[in-house]
């Protein structure tokens, strides 16, 4: 199994480092863009010094709660959405307004109105979670067959354990397959909220380090670490989805 799993994945790591080893050699960037091992080295060193970890920690805390805020308002507004007419014409305009806003121009003005502190993180964060979600949600829904529905009216299910039994277990994929996306784009949402205004975070790190007389490496040790929080929460979802899917089925 590993050779099918495992082994690509490594193979894909070592030529992705082979390819920047040979662009910072060949393309002669100096600083700019700092070989593979110093990036490295860097990341180890930051993190063995206790530099990342304090920024590291805030960057999740602003994730977790944005996500679970913004994914569990999205999963509630997307079901409603998807049941009633009512909902979707009254609702879909703002939900789409909402998405079209750069979160770059929100960023400020939440600082501004919610101060430095966690709120405005969590805030963006929710934010930028919630259209996936809810967009996830209401094709999930809307995807669940009529014939299982029929079949719970007919066992006269109430509408709770028509919502608990049949509606969210046939659309947990498609939900899930929304938050997938919703936590990668939660991390991109809290380092936004820290450039706007943050006094701890990996977005914090990164403007530390360009004003460090532009350390590089320490710069690109931050980017690794984003990345890696990214691709590790992404796979935690993904393991939550085929597990819960799985004893559904």
């Amino acid at each position: 199994m590993w050779r099918t799993t495992v082994l690509p994945v490594l193979a894909a790591a070592v030529v992705f480092v082979v390819t920047w080893k040979v662009i910072a050699v060949v393309g002669n960037f100096g600083v700019f863009l700092p070989a593979p091992e110093v990036v490295g080295g860097r990341f180890l060193g930051a993190w063995l010094d206790g530099t990342m970890w304090p920024h590291a920690s805030a960057t999740l805390v602003e994730i977790g709660l944005g996500f679970f805020v913004g994914a569990g308002l999205a999963v509630g507004i997307g079901y409603l959405v998807a049941r009633s007419r009512l909902a979707e014409r009254l609702l879909s305009p703002y939900i789409v307004a909402a998405q079209a806003t750069p979160v770059l121009v929100l960023a400020p003005l939440l600082v501004l109105w919610l101060g430095p502190g966690l709120a405005p993180k969590v805030v963006i964060c929710a934010l930028i979670v919630f259209f996936p979600v809810a967009v996830a949600t209401m094709v999930g829904i809307r995807s669940v067959d009529r014939r299982l529905l029929e079949l719970g009216r007919s066992l006269r299910a109430s509408p709770r354990q028509v919502l608990v039994h049949l509606e969210l277990p046939a659309a947990l994929p498609q939900i899930l397959g929304g938050m997938r996306v919703g936590v990668t784009l939660a991390v991109i949402g809290a380092i936004v909220g820290e450039w706007a205004g943050a006094d701890r975070g990996l977005g914090v790190l990164i403007n530390i380090a360009r004003g460090s007389l532009f350390d590089f490496p320490l710069m690109f040790a931050t980017l690794l670490t984003i990345a890696l929080i990214a691709v590790v929460l992404y796979l935690v979802v993904l393991l939550v989805e085929r597990a819960l899917v799985g004893a559904w089925r």
